[in-house]
């Protein structure tokens, strides 16, 4: 380590969890595989002669599933990939050589909280809200905060509140709040590295038009390489008012997949 590294280490720091915890039955895109988890082996199912024992998993899960991030390769438009590569030539044995979430480095970033719903004084955002420019602009302004180059930015819409009731989380006849194209635009022109979301698509969903539609998924992803972190958990960073911080994300190291589960860290000086 290095001695400032070491010096700031002394000094404390708290971190923020803002990964969901994964569990079978939790509210998901219908897009995808759900999350199962069993044990084959259980304690007592096989017992050595010392009398010891051991109990084993077994995991089964979409990659977009639960707090996750999206790879490049997740999307594409016109049957082009970020950069203009082809997406059925991009899949090569059934795997995303060149866009995969294997292609994403760990991130270790400053992190800049959005938080619409706390702005307009609401607990959530009304289902299918597109928060607008303004919106977001005033939000920022409210705050003190700025967008940066290399930022992670993530929206509060206070729509994460309802993850525990399932279906309502998904959206379906209600829609989900979220950010639009000309959001979306506009933190592209600022050269983001990623954003993220405490909704289930990250973007606008209209009353029952479902996951149709997600345009700032093609702006992010195809036209402008920025990642896409869905399902976060972002009530705590705004009850503490934690706008700014460094955000740490790894995604599992899956090689040629579109996407991977994640459990990122929102981390500020203890002081």
């Amino acid at each position: 380590m290095t001695d400032r590294l070491l010096d700031a280490l002394s000094q404390g720091l708290k971190t923020y969890d803002l990964a969901r915890q994964l569990r079978i039955g939790m509210p998901q895109s219908p897009n995808h595989p759900q999350f199962w988890h069993v044990l084959p082996r259980r304690h007592g199912d096989m017992v050595r002669a010392d009398g010891g024992s051991a109990a084993n998993d077994m995991i089964t899960t979409g990659t977009h599933v639960g707090t996750h991030i999206d790879a490049l390769a997740h999307v594409s438009q016109d049957g082009r990939l970020h950069g203009g590569a082809d997406a059925g030539e991009a899949c090569l044995g059934g795997k995303y050589v060149e866009h995969g979430v294997h292609t994403i480095e760990p991130m270790i970033r400053r992190g800049v909280l959005v938080d619409v719903a706390a702005h307009k004084g609401v607990t959530a955002l009304d289902g299918g809200y597109e928060i607008t420019l303004d919106d977001f602009t005033a939000t920022l302004a409210a705050q003190g905060t700025e967008i940066r180059e290399g930022d992670v930015v993530l929206i509060r819409s206070g729509w994460g509140a309802k993850f525990d009731e399932g279906a309502a989380f998904v959206g379906g006849p209600s829609g989900v709040p979220g950010i639009g194209p000309e959001v979306g635009e506009w933190l592209a022109d600022r050269g983001i590295h990623a954003a993220g979301a405490d909704s289930i698509a990250f973007e606008c969903l209209k009353p029952g038009a479902g996951h149709g539609l997600l345009p700032v998924h093609r702006i992010f992803l195809v036209e402008n390489g920025i990642y896409i972190i869905e399902a976060m958990d972002l009530e705590e960073v705004s009850r503490e008012r934690v706008l700014e911080f460094t955000l740490m994300l790894v995604p599992l190291n899956i090689f040629g997949a579109t996407g991977s589960p994640v459990r990122p860290l929102a981390v500020v000086s203890g002081e």
